[in-house]
């Protein structure tokens, strides 16, 4: 018997409807953005509209349309559909989901699709439950995450799930789905709740809303929504947003960023590959960005230090000098402070020649010692600070100081090697050129030790 009163009761809930949930889009053309993923005959898009899909994890940033296609495939689907939030579900909860899933495929032969939102929620154990149903098919799952999957999601599942991608929205996307959000709120002859109807946005005011959604298109839905209530409680009439109205709604901008998460090693690698690439405007963008979101600040200095040997090294010696003293800083300043010697660490060495010579030799080096053939410390230059040295052979070591150029030419390693390789950058030219004189000299001094 049909219920009288869910039709009421729908309505209620509908009242309380953020805009952007109110607003999700109907079908798979109505989505702005992923045209990567869901365009007319793309893969996932057929497998969609089909409904093939097999056990698939969508992934991507907030606000990037994620849920929304999950929604779509809820309506689309033939199977049954079951919805939970990792952060809620239990362990109990999803066996009977699995248990509901294997009688309805026994009993009828229609399957089960399993949407679990923010599933790197879920820990391995409750991770690993779904495998073996998975495996045989007696479930689908649906997992959505805004993290890297490969991160936060078991390597068995993975493996028997597809992975999707999803972007980031672009600004000029942003803009329309702002456009479209508007039009729809214009449409809605519904009366959900006492604000107006007949809303404008000035251009200026569309571009601002679009350029600070981070490219996020529930945050460009959510500002929208505060603007127009917050003007609708001034006026009665029509509705003009200006940028005014859009700074207002904002107020504090939230910036996304998940310190547990694969991002939070994201924005250092980009610092770094800036600082590398000498990009001084990115570079001080990703370090602005590591400190907003209260970044521990020993991490970043700790992250710069090894980018001045690594990528500036003996091109700009100085550079490890100038990081050492800004970790002092760092220490003895704190936060907000520290921001200002970290900033001119990271100008200068994104300013500075770069040399990856130091770490190409030292791991060289150590793949050599590891994996090719040991070397004997060659007789001349073994300890002969004791007395019997000399009758175990450890003589005819040549002083370098003794000899006029402070150089003389004697074995250190046999046989010979080279794992330096100095650029022809800053200060590492100087040293190219003192090793090539050096090996200009083609014969050993009077006296030498001789080879082990």
């Amino acid at each position: 018997m049909p219920d009288l009163f869910e039709k009421n009761r729908q309505q209620r809930r509908d009242n309380v409807l953020p805009m952007a949930a109110r607003l999700r889009p109907t079908g798979l053309g109505d989505l702005v953005g992923q045209t990567h993923l869901l365009a007319s005959g793309s893969p996932l898009r057929l497998l969609i509209e089909n409904d093939l899909l097999g056990s698939t994890i969508l992934f991507g940033p907030p606000g990037s349309g994620k849920t929304s296609v999950a929604r779509l495939i809820e309506a689309q689907t033939r199977r049954h559909f079951v919805s939970i939030n990792a952060v809620a579900a239990g362990i109990p909860q999803v066996r009977q989901i699995i248990a509901d899933a294997k009688s309805l495929l026994e009993q009828t032969g229609g399957g089960t699709l399993l949407f679990i939102d923010e599933i790197h929620r879920f820990n391995r154990s409750q991770q690993d439950i779904l495998l073996p149903d998975v495996e045989s098919g007696s479930i689908t799952i649906l997992g959505v995450t805004t993290q890297n999957p490969f991160f936060a999601i078991n390597a068995p599942l993975i493996s028997r799930c597809r992975l999707f991608e999803f972007k980031a929205l672009s600004q000029d996307e942003i803009a329309a789905v702002i456009t479209r959000a508007v039009q729809q709120w214009n449409a809605d002859s519904l009366t959900k709740d006492h604000t107006p109807r007949n809303v404008t946005v000035l251009p200026d005011a569309l571009e601002l809303a679009a350029a600070q959604s981070d490219g996020d298109a529930r945050r460009a839905i959510s500002t929208l929504e505060t603007a127009i209530q917050l003007a609708g409680v001034r006026t009665s009439g029509k509705i003009t947003l200006t940028t005014a109205d859009i700074i207002e709604a904002q107020q504090v901008r939230p910036v996304y960023f998940d310190s547990t998460g694969d991002e939070h090693y994201d924005i250092i690698s980009a610092l770094i590959k800036s600082i590398r690439g000498s990009d001084p405007d990115a570079a001080i963008y990703w370090l602005a960005k590591l400190l907003v979101v209260s970044e521990d600040v020993r991490f970043i200095a700790r992250r710069i230090a090894i980018a001045a040997s690594e990528d500036i090294g003996n091109a700009q010696p100085a550079a490890l000098s100038i990081v050492a003293a800004m970790v002092q800083m760092v220490e003895f300043l704190g936060m907000p402070e520290a921001r200002i010697p970290l900033a001119q660490t990271v100008i200068y060495l994104a300013c500075s020649e770069k040399s990856n010579s130091a770490i190409i030799a030292i791991d060289s080096a150590m793949d050599a010692v590891r994996n090719g053939p040991a070397k004997s410390v060659p007789q001349h230059l073994r300890d002969s600070h004791y007395p019997g040295a000399s009758k175990l052979g450890h003589t005819g070591y040549l002083y370098p100081h003794d000899f006029p150029d402070g150089w003389v030419k004697q074995d250190y390693v046999y046989p010979a090697c080279q794992f330096y390789f100095p650029t022809d950058r800053g200060a590492e030219k100087r040293f190219a050129e003192f090793l090539s004189q050096k090996k200009k000299t083609t014969t050993m001094a009077s006296g030498e030790g001789g080879r082990p």
